[in-house]
């Protein structure tokens, strides 16, 4: 398949699940069924038209408001759409039409979607961390059989435990990770080892970094203080992703200064 065909069909690929992720986000926290009642108003309890339920479009022709009671409709429900098709563009751009592609694109689905219940509920869901272990499994299993990847599933495999110890040991450390951190640790090592051991590296150091970041940032705005709690998961998704996109050219950089040539 072209590039641009391949693009195209994941970018509106993209779009429908992200309109699935607004449903994750919203009743997973609240244990809600993902299923029933179909998609409705929380305010008038209105169902959503069919024709108002296109991804970005629907809110745009609502105005961001309800079609029956006119409460406002949060602008996140279209950010989350288009944010998740951009993503998945990424992703598509990254690994082409290949044997890894699905199980990266389903690692974009969920970043989405936990990052954003983080943000919210300051929780990383065991019903979406952990069932995805399997399905990275059964996502990467055709690669490792087409391609006789098994270098790359073994490193995967290293990884998931080094970085399951990792956050295992800052766990147990005073005001140290919460356990839904230590959880969705591992899930990331599997899919960083897979790409390399540069992978791990970046996309494990960059969470640290741009969590750290973000945090000075919001003690300096007086938005928190040494005590505010953070959510670390949406840091450690976004380092996970830097390394998926830009492990190498990050880490032939810093060995560079580490080792400048003369």
């Amino acid at each position: 398949m072209p590039q641009p065909a391949l693009l195209t069909v994941v970018a509106l690929l993209g779009l429908a699940v992200g309109s699935f992720l607004n449903v994750v986000i919203y009743r997973v926290p609240r244990d809600e069924s993902l299923v029933k009642p179909g998609s409705h108003c929380p305010h008038c309890g209105h169902a959503v038209r069919n024709r108002h339920n296109v991804p970005v479009l629907g809110w745009l022709l609502l105005r961001g408001k309800c079609a029956d009671c006119q409460s406002p409709i949060s602008a996140r429900y279209p950010l989350v759409e288009a944010g998740t098709a951009a993503l998945f563009v990424a992703v598509a751009a990254r690994f082409g039409l290949s044997w890894e592609l699905p199980a990266y694109l389903y690692l974009a689905a969920i970043a989405v979607a936990l990052a954003a219940i983080d943000l919210d509920v300051m929780r990383l869901p065991d019903k979406i961390v952990l069932p995805s272990y399997g399905v990275a499994v059964v996502l990467l299993a055709p690669a490792v059989l087409a391609e006789h990847s098994w270098a790359a599933a073994t490193r995967g495999l290293i990884a998931a435990v080094l970085l399951y110890g990792l956050y295992f040991v800052l766990a147990v450390l005073p005001r140290g990770m919460g356990g839904g951190d230590v959880k969705l640790a591992p899930l990331l090592g599997l899919y960083l080892g897979w790409l390399g051991w540069s992978s791990v590296a970046v996309g494990a150091f960059a969470g640290f970094l741009l969590g750290g970041l973000v945090g000075a940032l919001l003690m300096v705005l007086k938005l928190a203080d040494r005590k505010s709690r953070i959510p670390f998961g949406p840091y450690m998704l976004a380092g996970a992703f830097l390394a998926v996109f830009a492990a190498a050219p990050i880490a032939h950089w810093y060995t560079s200064l580490l080792l400048p040539t003369s």
